[in-house]
């Protein structure tokens, strides 16, 4: 079991599953990344949430200098980039599969938001490149991914639409057509991750591009618009629960008369939903493994406050009570399911793709964030009303954990889709079922048993 004093990795019995299919290179770079969090990352918090500004304009305008010092630290220890696996994109990749990963973004997701970003792992730039290394251009690749990857630049994902029921992909109205040698795009977006920030230099969005093909799936296509083209307008960063996560943000967005080169087609006309399938699918499980640790580090918390000695109800310690008891244990038990889902998917993508990962990575994506949410406020109530202040990081861990429920596709859609996919082995079982009776019915008849049928 690989422990460390201030983050248990995890529980004995999962890495006992998983500890044979790492690589030497993995065992390693998750020691480095293991006290990397402890030593860099973690002390680190307070001070990059101190060096954003209060000020409401000064705050989509800074770069958090703390981040940037842990940055340019993980290049030097080679925890760069980890998400990108060497085996699906050789070429840009680094050699993890997706079953390391997911145990290093649980670790990551033990240090906050800051802990993704300061080893270039953090949404929405990770999907990005991910759609950049798989489907991008030559010429695309060298001007976007790769100071992507050099974590020069950041990125926005422009999918969502106000107006628009967006969990179905089917019903966006931004128009994306072609002019000549140049691509117009119009549309009035939101919700875009990761558009406030003064390093984003590339918006990736998705829009229609043959409203009258007979196939609904052929309308969409994907464009790369630059952060500061003409027309490009942000309207104002959306509030989570009242956090409004700059300098990163999630915007309201119009793109007005929008001109860029044809060559900033992604992939080809009508192939958006592809590269949507593509992309989602790891980012969906990037997530989960992230949520993970953060469900983690809650019950760190509400383990830390319920054995406090200076904290007594009722003339008892906080840990005493049955209630707080029954809460730790659900929540250890509720972790460790949530853990297993996520690893079985990485598998899965490790072995098929995202593509053939599908039904995994919908249960993960529908399961796991309700349940660090059930454990995130587990924790916020052993703290009472300091649970939900500024001077505890639960509350706003909460918030930013229940977009997950609605990003990236909303629950319903995830249940809907692997439900169906359970129904599809429905006439496999009745046939098997009317052989088996068959069966059963021949040998009650064969010892004697007719009269009872």
């Amino acid at each position: 079991m690989v422990y460390h004093p201030v983050v248990e990795l995890t529980s004995e019995a999962s890495w006992a599953m998983v500890e044979d299919k790492f690589s030497p290179y993995a065992k390693e770079t998750l020691a480095k990344l293991i006290t990397f969090l402890e030593n860099e990352i973690i002390p680190s918090t307070k001070l990059a949430h101190a060096q954003l500004p209060a000020d409401p304009e000064k705050r989509w305008k800074t770069v958090i200098p703390v981040i940037e010092e842990l940055k340019a630290k993980a290049k030097k220890l080679g925890l760069w980039n980890l998400f990108l696996s060497k085996a699906h994109y050789p070429e840009f990749g680094v050699p993890l599969s997706n079953l390391e990963y997911a145990v290093m973004a649980e670790v990551l997701g033990r240090g906050g938001p800051i802990a993704s970003q300061a080893v270039n792992c953090s949404a929405p730039d990770t999907g990005n490149m991910e759609v950049l290394a798989r489907y991008g251009s030559r010429e695309q690749q060298q001007k976007w991914l790769v100071p992507l990857l050099n974590g020069e630049i950041r990125s926005a994902f422009s999918m969502t639409e106000r107006f628009v029921s967006s969990s179905d992909a089917t019903n966006i109205r931004t128009s994306i057509r072609q002019e000549g040698d140049e691509i117009v795009v119009n549309g009035h977006k939101w919700w875009i991750s990761g558009a406030g920030d003064p390093r984003t230099r590339l918006h990736l969005v998705m829009g229609k591009s043959d409203p009258t093909n007979k196939s609904a799936y052929n309308q969409q296509s994907v464009v790369i618009v630059p952060a500061d083209a003409p027309g490009v307008t942000v309207v104002r960063p959306m509030k989570v629960m009242g956090y409004d996560d700059a300098p990163e943000g999630h915007c309201e967005i119009i793109y007005e008369n929008v001109r860029v080169p044809l060559s900033n087609l992604v992939l080809g006309w009508g192939r958006g939903f592809e590269i949507i399938q593509g992309r989602l699918g790891p980012g969906r499980i990037h997530h989960c493994m992230r949520t993970v640790g953060s469900a983690q580090a809650a019950l760190d918390t509400m383990l830390q406050r319920v054995t406090d000695p200076s904290r007594k109800t009722f003339g008892k310690y906080l840990y005493e009570h049955g209630t707080v008891i029954a809460d730790i244990a659900k929540s250890r038990a509720e972790i460790e399911s949530g853990r297993l889902l996520v690893l079985s998917a990485a598998l899965m993508i490790d072995k098929y793709k995202a593509k053939g990962a599908l039904k995994e990575i919908g249960i993960a994506k529908f399961t796991v964030p309700s349940m660090a949410l059930t454990v995130l406020d587990r924790a916020m109530q052993s703290f009472g009303a300091e649970g939900l202040s500024q001077d505890q990081n639960l509350a706003e861990t909460w918030g930013g954990l229940r977009t997950l429920r609605i990003a990236d596709g909303p629950d319903a859609v995830h249940i809907q889709q692997v439900g169906q996919r359970e129904l599809k082995r429905a006439p496999g079982l009745v046939k098997k079922a009317a052989e088996i009776k068959k069966k059963e019915l021949e040998i009650l008849e064969k010892a004697g048993f007719k009269s009872r049928l």
